[in-house]
């Protein structure tokens, strides 16, 4: 074995984050950038731990699941729009959902290698200012015309175009492979499962019910930068209950019987931006940083949402970390009752509850409900696609540096695309 083969892999520190309130699509942040979204995140991070001097942060490490051709490189013009040292490397990473998820797990990688000291990870998205791509058909003509070789020739080509060829294409929110948007999915999910619109109301609830708690006692103080006239994630409902959620109609699943799904226990398009700092133990302690947390595990999973047991609930669209989280747990010799804190990235509470269901089935212990998302979650907070995951890491690891002691939480984030990132911290 090679001495750099031989070398053990270090501990990696969460030592805080910043984001900024996450807003419905079409509202306070309409014409916001991911990358003016993803800096205002980023600049409050490094005001909040003066990593303003040169080499504080190793790399930098970001995404957007929206991206327009402006956002290429969105990393790196992020740093360089930044008070962040503009000589710090930076890369996107992208997975759907799990983007943010996915880029910590990258940077903290190369901390617990000994290949920087310090990274910072993160996400942005913008459903407001989603790209609009030029008609395919026009795009064909428009390149045609470009390899013509004469005058006459791009002429001819130019001539090919229609009013039709004019209309733009428009995001979908839809699988490529099956057309159905991701609550449609999850409709099937949830008759699958027999997930009772009464628990999907209680779940949404209760999240609007716990992140107004966590604001009020001053939770985000550290972790949240005003940005465009908010301090607090717009879509908040302190006053939501099982009552009011009970009145709206369903919107997905409305082929099928008795839908249950409806715009109060689904997450709304969101914008937004998040980021998270990560450093070795060596790192944190020369700056007098104490670690809120450690990131001790980690794992991914896909399911085949095309041609697998949809119908049974096994291979639905938001179903991968009913695997990965079995898993994972069993590599890291854990149970689900090891776990003080559990957090379930709310893409839609019949998801959440569907994946609970499906732990259960596969041998792992009930979740505590009072343990499960303690501070809220995407129901109540938004789901700004590539920034939920570095909020989600942000918030356990503050929650669980608020417990004063020894603690454990789980982290599982579902993704557009069949698959499913997870991950544990730990509190020593």
């Amino acid at each position: 074995m090679s001495p750099l083969a031989a070398q053990p892999t270090r501990r990696v520190a969460v030592i805080g984050g910043a984001r900024v309130p996450f807003a419905r699509s079409d509202g306070p942040y309409a014409t916001a950038s991911n990358q003016e979204m993803l800096t205002a995140a980023l600049d409050g991070l490094v005001a909040r731990y003066g990593l303003q001097e040169p080499g504080a942060v190793g790399e930098f490490v970001a995404g957007a699941v929206l991206k327009h051709s402006r956002d290429f490189n969105l990393a790196r013009e992020t740093v360089l729009g930044s008070a962040l040292d503009p000589r710090t490397p930076a890369y996107d990473i992208q997975q759907a959902c799990g983007t943010g998820l996915q880029a910590v797990i990258a940077a903290a990688n190369k901390i617990a290698l000994g290949q920087t000291e310090s990274a910072v990870a993160g996400g942005a998205d913008t459903a407001s200012d989603a790209p609009l791509g030029v008609n395919d058909r026009l795009r064909r003509i428009l390149l045609e015309a470009r390899r013509a070789k004469s005058l006459g020739g791009r002429a001819k080509a130019l001539a090919k175009i229609r009013p039709g060829h004019l209309v733009p294409d428009i995001p979908r929110n839809a699988e490529a492979r099956t057309g159905l948007s991701m609550g449609e999915h999850a409709a099937v999910t949830a008759r699958a499962w027999g997930i009772a619109r009464k628990d999907q109301d209680e779940l949404a609830a209760t999240s609007h019910r716990r992140l107004a708690a966590a604001y009020e006692r001053g939770l985000f103080r550290d972790l949240v930068v005003p940005f465009r006239g908010l301090a607090r994630d717009q879509n908040l409902r302190p006053g939501s209950t099982v009552e009011k959620l009970a009145a709206l109609k369903p919107v997905f699943g409305l082929s099928g019987a008795e839908p249950t799904m409806t715009a109060g226990n689904s997450t709304p398009l969101t914008d937004g931006a998040a980021t998270v700092l990560l450093a070795s133990e060596e790192w944190a302690e020369a700056r007098g940083l104490e670690p809120l947390a450690y990131l001790t595990a980690y794992e991914t999973a896909a399911v085949d949402f095309v041609g697998g047991d949809v119908a049974g609930g096994e291979d639905g669209l938001l179903m991968a970390p009913a695997y990965a989280v079995p898993r994972m747990l069993e590599r890291a010799g854990l149970g689900i009752e090891d776990f003080d804190l559990v957090e379930i990235h709310e893409a839609f509470a019949s998801q959440v509850l569907a994946t609970l269901a499906a732990w259960e089935k596969r041998g792992l212990a009930p979740v505590d409900r009072a343990r499960l998302n303690a501070a809220g979650s995407s129901l109540a907070t938004g789901h700004p696609f590539a920034a939920t995951g570095a909020r989600v890491v942000a918030t356990l690891a503050t929650l669980l540096a608020e417990r004063e002691g020894p603690g454990r939480g789980l982290i599982s984030v579902c993704a557009a695309g069949g698959q499913g990132v997870t991950a544990i911290l730990e509190r020593t």
